[in-house]
């Protein structure tokens, strides 16, 4: 069994963008996203304009400087490799523990197996689809990113 990183958030997050297991190379990494490949922090740089940084301290500034939370929908599970499709005997996580200790206002599902998680264990929750920023994705698509991103702006929760 492996088990995936404990969730990144604060009194002030207001979004949380929840994937699905870390890969092989961000568990290698110790943080989220830590595939190089993956469009995860690139996506987020060019919304904002602004450089995230190399290190794990330097990433997570950058996430609550835009106040977002980052988790993943299990939080132990048998892989092998990194793709979603060799998750089996999973357990998800308590997503609930982040809802109640933070005022978030917007849930991204960040791939297709992440969203099927979130809505098998929490279907009364609103949340939106977004496409993988996994490497493995051919239909990334920046626009849907940039689109539902562009309400931390219309709320005020981030001024340009």
């Amino acid at each position: 069994m492996y088990r995936g990183f404990e969730p990144f958030f604060d009194e002030n997050s207001r979004v949380l963008i929840l994937g699905s297991f870390p890969s092989v190379k961000s568990r290698e990494s110790g943080f989220y996203y830590g595939n190089k490949q993956n469009r995860f922090f690139k996506t987020l740089s060019r919304f904002f304009g602004d450089t995230v940084g190399e290190n794990i301290e330097e990433k997570k500034a950058f996430l609550r400087r835009y106040r977002i939370a980052l988790y993943d929908v299990i939080e132990e599970c048998e892989i092998t490799g990194s793709a979603d499709d060799k998750i089996t005997a999973y357990r998800p996580a308590d997503i609930d523990a982040v809802l109640k200790n933070a005022p978030i206002e917007k849930i991204l599902l960040n791939g297709t197996k992440a969203y099927s998680v979130f809505r098998e264990f929490y279907p009364e929750k609103e949340c939106v689809l977004m496409p993988s920023t996994s490497p493995a994705n051919v239909r990334y698509d920046y626009d849907k990113w940039a689109r539902e991103l562009e309400f931390l702006i219309e709320q005020k929760i981030y001024l340009r």
